[in-house]
């Protein structure tokens, strides 16, 4: 069972849920490993969290000391053997089942048998990815919403042979984070995703078929639903490429054609303009970074 103290957290994956999950572990004072196969993805990655930080101080909404605090609390790394010394491990890499379990069957070999595996999955199996592993009941899944840093709620989801201490540690760990946990089964898409993707594809397609414009449907979501952004903001932040795979992999599962991404899917990730990450989306922008404060 993890205890309250400061302990290591290894985050595998510095793209936009990597970077996002290492800010949070960063701002809450523990020592947090970044790891990609990438040193330009990595360096990305840390950017991004540093930038998180500045702002934040730059806001008034975290002290100077307190933002170079957590800014020191990173570290990067390509080697997975650095990441020994974890207690926890987030893997947040792009959704592909045997580079999930590939990363976990690698760990084994690195980090203690105590040593909590995260996924951060919300569309493939729980139990498939800790297969992975020789110790599968200490996986379990823990879905945070996007943006990380600034959205509370982590579905989690445990696997078919995932241990109640791997469970009951994980809600304790998530709570130490000021996270707020939701229990759900090992489904495709869990609770969010399963309702959050058709319906960002029919945002998306009633732009297509020119019912409003995108800043009206953003504007009626605020308006009417008390959403914190629309639906196009909210895309561009997580990315078209991000939501088409997610989209491919919930129709591929479920076979509901709610799930399959509408043709502007397909054209603006064939043009490049995948959201704030490469400047262009539904909309532009001059600053790329990933996340506000």
């Amino acid at each position: 069972m993890l205890s309250n103290q400061t302990k290591t957290v290894g985050v595998l994956g510095a793209g936009t849920m990597g970077a996002g999950i290492a800010t949070v572990m960063a701002r809450a004072g523990h020592r947090t490993i970044l790891y990609d196969l990438s040193e330009a993805n990595l360096q990305r990655g840390i950017g991004t969290v540093h930038g998180f930080f500045d702002k934040s101080v730059k806001l008034g909404k975290l002290d100077a000391t307190a933002g170079q605090g957590a800014k020191d609390a990173l570290t990067g790394t390509t080697d997975v053997a650095e990441l020994a010394p974890c207690d926890v491990v987030v893997e947040a890499v792009f959704e592909d089942l045997a580079l999930k379990k590939d990363l976990f069957h690698r760990l084994d070999e690195v980090v203690s048998q105590s040593t909590l595996f995260h996924t951060n999955t919300s569309t493939l199996s729980v139990t498939g990815i800790a297969s992975g592993s020789r110790l599968p009941e200490r996986v379990v899944g823990t879905h945070y919403c996007n943006p990380a840093p600034l959205m509370k709620l982590v579905e989690v989801a445990d696997g078919r042979h995932t241990a109640d201490w791997a469970h009951k540690a994980t809600i304790e760990f998530l709570g130490s984070l000021g996270k707020t946990s939701v229990v759900t089964k090992d489904r495709p898409g869990f609770i969010v995703n399963r309702f959050l993707i058709p319906w960002e594809n029919s945002c998306i397609r009633a732009l297509e078929a020119g019912v409003a414009t995108k800043e009206a449907i953003d504007a009626a979501v605020l308006g009417s639903l008390g959403h914190p952004m629309g639906p196009f903001r909210l895309l561009d932040i997580v990315g078209m490429d991000i939501h088409q795979q997610v989209a491919m992999r919930l129709y591929e599962q479920l076979r509901d054609p709610r799930f399959y991404p509408p043709p502007m899917v397909e054209r603006m990730v064939a043009a490049g303009d995948l959201g704030r990450k490469t400047g262009r989306g539904f909309y532009e922008y001059d600053d790329t970074r990933l996340f506000g404060s």
